[in-house]
């Protein structure tokens, strides 16, 4: 059985309504700068970096995504957007999500409106990001990067590929009772280095306890963004477990 960690891209749009690449080199915080592969990190990585046109429906897409509201001059510069600057860089590791977290803040503090991620559909504004970035610990990359659906039967998570992880899911009602259980669960997969496998007891601090189920299959098609390679933890409520036998 091969061991080889799934290649994983994290790919982010920042939209900007910048004049030319000069201005934005030009802002750049110290360490960082532009070459011709792409964003300079302090540390000498290069992240992949490349323009994409803005669609008339981008604006309202960042706006809807944003996990928090973004400000309204954060806002402003989405709607009069001239570029969104793609960065594309490694994904897969806590490591991974750090790097492109602080890649996205040095372009988003050259006047960008914020980040957006392919891999969850999350936004957040510039402001915001930064402020993660400064962080960098588990809650603040966990939160950036992974997005929390909310189904009608049940509750999942989007975006957990970015940090090697498989994505969660769990049952509306085990949601409900406590909606902070799905955050309390992203930070306890997120921060444990051994792989969570089938049937495993997670206690949570709130006095809930899941066991986890392997599911092998995925919604988004292999190749895309959304895919997740790691696979995906449905997390059952043992007291449902103990009503139903």
């Amino acid at each position: 059985m091969s061991t080889k960690k799934p290649t994983i891209e994290t790919t982010l749009r920042i939209p900007g309504a910048w004049g030319s690449f000069e201005e934005i080199a030009d802002r750049l915080p110290k360490g960082y700068s532009m070459c011709d592969e792409g964003l300079a990190m302090p540390n000498g990585q290069v992240i992949e970096m490349f323009p994409m046109k803005p669609d008339k429906e981008f604006a309202g897409i960042f706006e809807s995504s944003c996990r928090t509201p973004a400000t309204a001059d954060e806002l402003a510069i989405v709607k009069r957007c001239t570029v969104n600057l793609g960065l594309i860089g490694p994904g897969g590791s806590m490591k991974a999500a750090q790097t492109m977290m602080k890649a996205g803040a040095a372009i988003a503090q050259t006047g960008a409106a914020g980040v957006f991620i392919d891999n969850s559909m999350l936004a957040h504004g510039a402001t915001l990001w930064t402020e993660m970035s400064n962080v960098c610990d588990i809650e603040a990359i966990s939160f950036a990067f992974v997005g929390v659906i909310r189904g009608k039967t049940e509750v999942r998570t989007m975006g957990m590929n970015v940090l090697g992880k498989p994505d969660l899911t769990m049952s509306r009602q085990d949601f409900n009772d406590n909606t902070d259980s799905m955050i309390d669960l992203i930070r306890y997969v997120c921060s444990t280095e051994k792989p969570i496998g089938d049937r495993h007891i997670i206690a949570m601090e709130m006095g809930m306890q899941f066991q986890s189920r392997i599911i092998d299959t995925d919604d988004a098609p292999v190749g895309s963004h959304l895919h997740n390679p790691f696979g995906r933890l449905q997390l059952v409520n043992l007291k449902t477990i103990g009503e139903n036998n």
